[in-house]
């Protein structure tokens, strides 16, 4: 048996769900490969081959996976597929993209956002916004997979570099054209790589408020901004801050959540980070249920006394 796991770059630098994705593909397999296709991305196939427990690294180069469209994509990773056991993404907006084109074009069912190993052809995934846990097994040939990278540690970097072998890149399908891409920039971290995370909710009544309040407590704590949907839907945050089961998926060591109520779809995208700490004046939110520190108290003057003992 022999794992392939897609790797997640940006053409320069490997993205850190790719350890967690080596993580779950090594107690699938006793064998795992990178598969790293772009352009110029020759730095990242490096890193890639300094993970520990990765055999081989595979890099495709070429204009059409350049951008990472999804129709490219998920030629090249059927161009090699059929010779692995398991096929591997993270669980993001490009993983969730690719991995059903590749099923689809394999004949094989999907197993999507697994949380937990248990042999190589059973596994567990939540349901129901994460209030249920179901084990799901398949007999199919090839397994492609979809991780919940907060399910699973980071496989540490830094081993004896491993052979990197140069693949043919596929051919444009034609099927999709790249325009523009715009980038979110932040001195902040990534959101779903972050140790500290400060969210809010929709009782910070505005994006002014939820900026001058957040934004001294997340400095102090060096974290990254996130917030529930009712947040950005309000336009207290952008888009690519939402936390829940349609936003990002986090398990940070310390997840603040102020004014935040807690409905199950914010829930499930945040209740396994390791400490959790909430802050609201409403006795009764869920929110309480799950945080290890409650503070029941208005948070627009908590929030500040907090930052001014920090």
């Amino acid at each position: 048996m022999n794992a392939l796991v897609i790797a997640e770059h940006d053409n320069h630098t490997l993205k850190l769900a790719t350890l967690n994705t080596v993580t779950a593909a090594r107690l699938c397999a006793p064998t795992v490969h990178v598969l790293v296709m772009g352009q110029g991305c020759e730095a990242v196939a490096h890193e890639a081959a300094q993970i520990q427990g990765v055999s081989q690294v595979l890099l495709a180069q070429g204009e059409s996976l350049a951008h990472g469209l999804a129709e490219n994509a998920a030629e090249q990773v059927l161009a090699l597929a059929r010779e692995y056991t398991h096929v591997l993404f993270a669980s993001s907006a490009q993983g969730k993209n690719v991995a059903p084109r590749v099923a689809a074009l394999l004949d094989v069912a999907q197993l999507s956002d697994i949380s937990h190993v248990i042999d190589d052809n059973t596994f567990e995934r939540s349901i129901y916004a994460g209030n249920a846990v179901s084990t799901v097994r398949t007999t199919d040939a090839i397994k492609v997979i979809t991780v919940r990278t907060t399910g699973f540690d980071a496989t540490a970097q830094g081993a004896a570099p491993s052979p990197i072998q140069h693949v043919p890149a596929a051919a444009d399908q034609g099927l999709s054209l790249f325009l523009r891409q715009e980038v979110a920039k932040s001195d902040r971290p990534e959101l779903a790589g972050a140790k500290i995370i400060v969210s809010g909710g929709r009782a910070m009544g505005s994006a002014e408020k939820f900026n001058a309040v957040l934004t001294p407590l997340a400095d102090k704590l060096g974290a990254a901004l996130g917030a529930s949907r009712a947040a950005v839907d309000a336009g207290y945050a952008p888009n690519d801050w939402q936390v829940g089961q349609t936003g990002k998926i986090v398990a940070p060591n310390l997840y603040v959540a102020v004014g935040i109520s807690g409905a199950i779809q914010h829930l499930a995208g945040m209740k396994d980070s390791k400490v959790i700490v909430a802050i609201n004046k409403d006795a009764e939110a869920p929110i309480f249920s799950v945080a290890d520190f409650s503070l029941e108290a208005d948070l627009f003057s908590a929030v500040p006394e907090l930052v001014s003992k920090l």
